[in-house]
């Protein structure tokens, strides 16, 4: 089977899970994170090597401040109790995202974290906070604006572009995979994703299996990426 080097996911379904449950939202976002760390394992076995997952978009502020705030902890506890388990599994972490805005207890968290893995190399996990894809290809036209303002010379292509994105050195994803059954991106890597393969699953990320991965994994697997080519043989 041949394996993406890049796995994106937007981690969708948390809420509704909960509710069909009566449970309270929170509760689904907490039954994803426990489901995260299964799939951190799995790209392990599988030898994916980036990891990227949607965590906290530029719009999930609209949301009731209660949940926000319990998104907001969420990210710093997980990120507190993870650490050790990525540190021994060689997982380097980084964020990908907009620090404006974010309580410094995040944006503390979020170097903490970045720093204690950055040496670590067997996979990268990327985890979107804070983010949107618009608004990281404004803010990368921003950065271009003022190397020109203060009187550098920008050569503007599609190559150059990318490194004023967010983290420019990890690699387009390859296989873009969305739960709960909604059949769009959302606002996520609207750059990067251009030509990434994408597979959608009515699975609510709580309920997100091995079985699922690998029915991901092997529908990836069978199609024939061209990139606007033409197909060989």
């Amino acid at each position: 089977m041949r394996v993406p080097r890049h796995i994106a996911i937007i981690m969708d379904g948390n809420g509704r899970w909960a509710q069909k449950r009566g449970l309270p939202r929170v509760e689904g976002h907490v039954r994803g994170v426990k489901v995260l760390r299964r799939v951190v394992k799995w790209c392990l076995e599988f030898g994916v090597e980036y990891l990227t997952v949607f965590s906290f978009s530029t719009e999930n502020w609209r949301r009731p401040k209660e949940e926000v705030d319990f998104l907001i902890d969420l990210f710093v506890d997980t990120a507190e109790r993870e650490l050790p388990f990525l540190v021994r599994e060689g997982v380097k972490v980084r964020i990908l995202g907009s620090k404006e805005g974010l309580p410094e207890k995040v944006v503390e968290k979020w170097r903490e974290v970045e720093e204690r893995t950055k040496n670590l190399n067997r996979m990268t996990l990327v985890v979107a906070f804070n983010y949107g894809g618009r608004r990281e290809i404004v803010d990368a036209v921003k950065k271009i604006v003022e190397k020109v303002k203060d009187g550098e010379e920008v050569v503007l292509n599609e190559e150059n572009f990318r490194n004023f994105l967010y983290v420019p050195d990890v690699p387009d994803p390859d296989l873009i995979v969305r739960t709960s059954g909604e059949l769009r991106l959302s606002n996520f890597l609207l750059w990067q994703g251009a030509y990434s393969e994408l597979f959608f699953t009515k699975t609510l990320w709580p309920d997100f299996s091995k079985k699922v991965f690998l029915r991901a994994l092997e529908s990836y697997s069978k199609r024939e990426r061209r990139f606007g080519g033409l197909q060989h043989g």
